[in-house]
């Protein structure tokens, strides 16, 4: 067994240590269900088969040790060898390779169910939601509002309460569904959402769409127009760059499922999201790729609702929640 675990824990880090060299497209969620299952698998062998070995093995050597001791007893011997009596501990200890599986199991099933259907965390990686999430933001995603999937396939097994319009949500990348990316719902199905001219309208009603202190990107050092909207319920803050022009570069190379829903002029873009999809932009709104270029999110897709920065290493006064 020492042979064959050494296998399966080298098959663990060569797929990790590939991943991490992008030699291969890793899939985390893949990952942590396989180790749950391999070591629980252990973990039960040493519950129900290997312990009970070891406890039988050592019962007999102390049985064993007894008798010799009553034997050399009635010689008159009764300094007896520490070491013999030392050994049924030693029968009882778990070899490296259950450590390793078996014992690692508990800890691996915790961080499994949590992750699959709590919370997962999540890292920020560009600015295309600014000002509300900046990129180094570590975040909490909501795993259950919306439904309880099954992990890694994604499949849904409990109904949730329904994604709203300006809720921020984490989902698998639609033309790479192995990547998660994170926006703001703009458009629910059934909604015909314009953004024409740096103005959002959703089924001919403007959203809400206030001036407020302009922004200093730290990124690229320069003032972005800032602005108070309102989706929804949920109020939150955009940036717009005077500098970009309102035409969606390379509309007309774009194709999607539903593209034959969307309308692109000079002006910007009307689509008409398709019933079980959403249509998500970011905060961040000339500096974002999203629904606008590469199309609806299926609910398939979701993963879950961002609710709260936990780190940001460079900014602590970044913890807590968001909308």
């Amino acid at each position: 067994m020492a042979f064959i675990t050494s296998l399966v824990l080298a098959a663990f880090a060569a797929y990790v240590g590939a991943w991490y060299f992008n030699m291969i497209e890793g899939n985390f969620a893949l990952l942590l269900f396989v180790a749950t299952v391999v070591t629980g698998i252990y973990w039960l062998a040493e519950r129900f088969y290997f312990l009970p070995r070891r406890e039988q093995a050592a019962a007999k050597l102390e049985s064993s040790l007894i008798d010799r001791n009553a034997r050399l007893a009635e010689q008159g011997i009764k300094q007896v060898d520490t070491a013999d009596a030392k050994a049924s501990e030693r029968l009882l200890m778990q070899p490296w390779w259950l450590d390793w599986t078996a014992g690692l199991f508990p800890v691996i099933l915790v961080v499994f169910l949590l992750r699959s259907f709590l919370y997962e965390p999540f890292k920020i990686p560009s600015g295309s939601m600014m000002p509300t999430l900046l990129t180094g933001d570590l975040i909490l995603v909501n795993k259950f509002t919306y439904g309880l999937r099954l992990p890694v396939v994604n499949t849904k097994i409990t109904e949730g309460t329904p994604l709203a319009r300006g809720d921020v949500v984490v989902f698998r990348y639609p033309p790479k569904p192995s990547m998660d990316y994170i926006k703001r719902v703009v458009g629910i199905p059934g909604d015909e959402v314009a953004y024409l001219n740096k103005k959002l309208t959703i089924n001919g009603q403007p959203v809400s769409k206030a001036p407020a202190a302009d922004y200093l990107d730290s990124e690229s050092m320069r003032l972005l127009k800032q602005y108070d909207e309102k989706l929804g319920d949920k109020e939150h803050k955009i940036l717009n760059d005077e500098t970009t022009p309102s035409f969606i570069p390379g509309a007309g190379g774009f194709n999607f499922p539903g593209i034959e829903n969307c309308r692109y002029t000079a002006e910007g873009v009307v689509c008409k999201v398709p019933p079980g999809s959403y249509f998500m932009m970011g905060d961040n709104r000339d500096n974002s790729a999203d629904s606008r270029f590469w199309g609806f999110v299926p609910d398939k897709n979701v993963v879950g609702k961002a609710f709260f920065v936990w780190m940001n290493f460079g900014d602590l006064g970044r913890i807590g929640p968001f909308q």
